[in-house]
């Protein structure tokens, strides 16, 4: 990477560097050479304009015509010929004008003639090379009276362009080794501070985050090097904090004592703890299916549901011979989901020793009550008056422990079915009236009018028969225990895929402090009503 970088720049400047030393030299040479010949050639027609007042006296008889040009092309280096209006050389300083031939189809001496300037490039028909014209028209008195040509050899003039263009490729290649070596250090200015930064970053990338980049050099470099340095810094922070949170986590996850475990979308394990670890019998499973490593069908339907639901989902599985609580709730941060597998085993067993504690000393208790009732019932009669009222205490309390004992058997039955029950189609309604007619003697004697609101084509339920009936029983029995006078009323309602049972009395009522406690065991919000007939505090728990 940093050769390749380094390369690229200085092949870059290089061949930047090359096309502008072509570009030179291709176009250079034909500019020398075009403004070489307009200099030249100007410099010849300046020439002849001095010479053009020289030449005309010698036309006129005054000098030796010949002799003159001779003389002058000797000093200047420059042929010189002498054409009259008719096309004839009248004096050449190179050949002898007999020799000549009629110049007058010679395109420089037609626009001479024609009192133009005129400078043109071409081959000599009398010197057999390329040679420049320049000539110019001789005027006396303003008539033209013939024309004066300068001349020299292109050869010369090549000869110093070729000249001109070895010092210029001198130059150029001169230029261009230095512009090289300019670059290479250039590409090495540029590209080393980013050389240094990649190498930086990758030693960053390997967890060195004590690294820093130089800051040294100026602009834009310099805020680079300050930026990441500050990033490297905060990136150290960063990850320092995350190394602290996660020894954290595994301190928390470490102590622990359920399951715990991560899932991510696929249902693999990404983070467990040792509990879960020694649950599951295995360990190392992440990376692994929760199925493959907790060999329970019950606990991979609870995460499947969880998983399709997009919500939490729970229920009690066995894994080998041990009870477990499994819970599976989303992170919301992510798909994945955090598994829970408590131990309930120890609880269930002693829920098992309680339940069957329960029901051997309520069978205990229920048959020397059963007796106690009977010899009360069968002393009453024959009991003198002073102590009736005594037995009737005795009386009304043995069938206060008998009616706690009965509801504690049904209690342990209920928790040892669990949520299984018997269910089937219930008509409510006449449940309702049956037990209403239970009721309407003891209502008459307090004075409490009884009512069954039940609208016609109500829908039969599934459920347990007899605790529906145990269920309205209670209800109404506590209506009519705890209303003096007034009234007592069972509504009945089905809609929206429900069915309630309503049981509304004009009794003291419950108080808003006592109502959440209604459903627990042995309750009562009135502990006075615990001295009269009847309330065991297990009624609402049953139903």
């Amino acid at each position: 990477m940093k050769k390749t970088l380094f390369l690229r720049t200085f092949l870059g400047y290089v061949t930047v560097i090359v096309l502008l030393a072509s570009a030179v030299m291709l176009s250079a040479p034909p500019l020398m050479r075009t403004h070489h010949i307009e200099e030249r050639a100007a410099g010849l027609e300046h020439m002849a304009l001095l010479l053009e007042g020289q030449v005309l006296p010698h036309l006129a008889g005054a000098g030796d015509l010949a002799a003159f040009v001779t003389g002058v092309s000797r000093k200047t280096g420059t042929r010189i010929t002498v054409i009259d209006t008719d096309g004839d050389v009248l004096a050449d300083s190179e050949k002898e004008p007999r020799d000549m031939e009629n110049h007058l189809f010679r395109p420089e001496i037609q626009a001479s003639l024609r009192g133009e300037t005129l400078m043109s490039i071409r081959p000599s028909s009398t010197l057999k090379a390329d040679m420049m014209y320049m000539s110019i028209p001789l005027r006396d008195e303003g008539r033209v009276v013939g024309a004066l040509r300068l001349s020299v050899f292109m050869k010369d003039i090549e000869a110093l362009l070729a000249a001109l263009r070895g010092d210029l490729f001198k130059v150029v290649g001169l230029v261009t080794l230095v512009a090289f070596v300019l670059a290479y250090f250039l590409a090495r200015s540029v590209t080393g501070p980013v050389r240094e930064v990649i190498d930086a970053a990758k030693r960053v990338a390997a967890g060195d985050f004590g690294v820093a980049v130089s800051e040294r050099r100026s602009g834009e470099f310099r805020d680079f090097a300050r930026g990441f340095n500050v990033m490297t810094g905060r990136l150290k922070e960063t990850f320092r904090e995350i190394r602290v949170q996660n020894e954290e986590i595994q301190s928390i996850l470490a102590s622990i004592r359920e399951g715990l475990c991560v899932l991510d979308r696929d249902a693999r394990i990404v983070l467990c703890n040792a509990s879960f670890r020694r649950i599951a019998g295995s360990d190392a499973p992440e990376g692994r299916h929760f199925w493959e490593v907790v060999r329970s069908s019950s606990a991979a339907e609870v995460v499947r549901k969880a998983r399709e639901g997009g919500a939490s989902s729970a229920a009690e599985i066995a894994i080998g011979d041990r009870a477990f609580f499994c819970s599976v709730s989303r992170l919301a941060a992510a798909e994945r989901w955090v598994v829970t597998l408590t131990d309930v085993t120890e609880f269930r067993a002693l829920e098992k020793t309680k339940r069957d504690f329960v029901v051997n000393v309520s069978h205990e208790l229920k048959t020397p009550l059963t007796a106690i009732k009977g010899f009360v019932e069968t002393m009453e009669p024959k009991a003198e008056e002073e102590n009736r009222p005594y037995l009737e205490i005795i009386r009304r309390n043995t069938d206060r422990l008998i009616a706690i004992v009965e509801d504690l058997l049904v209690l342990s039955q209920l928790e040892a079915r669990g949520t299984k029950t018997d269910r089937e189609p219930v008509d409510v309604r006449p449940v309702a009236e049956n037990i209403l007619k239970l009721f309407e003697k003891r209502a008459a004697e307090k004075g409490i009018a009884l009512a069954l609101e039940a609208p016609a084509g109500l829908p039969e339920i599934k459920a347990d028969p007899v605790q529906i009936e145990g269920l309205i029983l209670n209800l109404v029995d506590n209506a009519v225990k705890y209303t003096e006078k007034g009234s007592v009323k069972v509504r009945l309602s089905a809609g929206e895929g429900r069915f309630l049972i309503e049981v509304a009395d004009t009794g003291i009522g419950i108080d808003a402090a006592h109502q959440p406690h209604v459903f627990e065991r042995f309750y009562v919000a009135d502990k006075s009503r615990a001295k009269k007939p009847g309330g065991t505090g297990l009624g609402l728990a049953i139903v």
